[in-house]
């Protein structure tokens, strides 16, 4: 029988040195600590953004690792409605915690990159990895190819995987660890990567009809040097993250997906689908189940994306009934 393990911080992994592949270069320099007294605000209203206020005097450590990660995935949805709007916000830390405290979210890049700056102000050992997602149509990984931004925290030596940027994914951290790691309904894989040399293998888990996997490369980064292709992907025609609108969020028994205009909720029960069938019926979903503000964006600019959206799924609707 497989051994698939659970990320439960009560039953770490041993504590013991990480060398070769297994953990982060020594050498490496973690971010900065920012003094939460810079930006008392910032701090106070991110914390209190995720639901847990009582985190800000808590204990840089695991338990408290695991309680921001599993807030974060829950109340800040993965999403590309800002691209699909045409201002998506910049990539840099200060314009991705902005997103996120006005009740928006982002993409990998605003996601990680906020909670990389929420991580370290809190005083955990942060670092930033390029790094690639695979698509579920890409036959093959695409190696550390700079379409994705991966985030790594060491505690008592042992280098763990965070990541709040790869939407319907991880509902908590994963160890550095080969093996297969059980969150919810879903089971994910870790391992060396074959496409990056030194580098680490994220498997998703395929019943999350999502994407294949995702590989990181181990050396350290900074984030500019992490986000250069963000320009491209969100705004380049040809971008799949401009062409396809996507909103997604994970919780502890599955995850709800929006693409284009097709709502998909998988979890313990199964799956479940349906197609939104009007701008209201839209900003509703975007609203109850996302948890997105929608303060600040049209209405006008809202119908014009569903109405886009919706003509899109449309013709692919189309296509593959001829195809059938």
């Amino acid at each position: 029988m497989d051994d698939v393990r659970s990320t439960e911080p009560s039953r770490p992994p041993g504590a013991a040195e990480p060398s070769g592949p297994s953990g982060v270069p020594r050498t490496s320099n973690p971010l900065r600590t920012p003094d939460p007294r810079e930006q008392p605000g910032s701090l106070a209203a991110y914390l209190a953004r995720l639901g847990r206020p009582d985190l800000a005097s808590a204990p840089a450590d695991l338990a408290t690792l695991f309680a921001l990660h599993r807030a974060h995935v829950e109340r800040v949805p993965y999403e590309t409605l800002q691209i699909a709007l045409g201002h998506p916000p910049a990539a840099d830390a200060a314009s991705s915690v902005a997103s996120v405290l006005h009740g928006h979210g982002g993409y990998c890049f605003h996601l990680n990159g906020a909670f990389a700056w929420l991580l370290t102000a809190l005083g955990y050992a942060v670092r930033h990895h390029r790094a690639g997602v695979q698509g579920a149509r890409d036959p093959e990984p695409v190696g550390a190819n700079g379409n994705h931004l991966a985030l790594t925290v060491e505690l008592a030596g042992q280098a763990w995987l965070v990541d709040v940027g790869l939407g319907s994914a991880l509902h908590e951290p994963v160890p550095l660890v080969e093996g297969r790691y059980r969150q919810g309904p879903f089971t994910y894989g870790l391992r060396p990567s074959e496409a990056v040399p030194g580098g680490w293998r994220f498997d998703h888990d395929l019943r999350a009809d999502s994407f294949a996997g995702m590989d990181l490369d181990l050396s350290p980064c900074s984030l500019g040097e992490a986000t250069t292709r963000h320009t491209e992907l969100s705004t380049a025609p040809e971008s799949i993250f401009v062409k396809v609108l996507a909103v997604q969020r994970r919780d502890a028994d599955g995850v709800d997906l929006l693409r284009s205009v097709s709502l998909t909720r998988i979890d313990r029960a199964g799956r479940r689908d349906r197609v939104l069938e009007s701008v209201a019926d839209f900003e509703g979903v975007l609203r109850g189940v996302f948890g997105l503000d929608l303060a600040g964006m049209p209405r006008a600019d809202l119908a014009d994306v569903w109405a886009r959206q919706a003509a899109a799924y449309a013709a692919y609707r189309d296509k593959k009934a001829a195809g059938a």
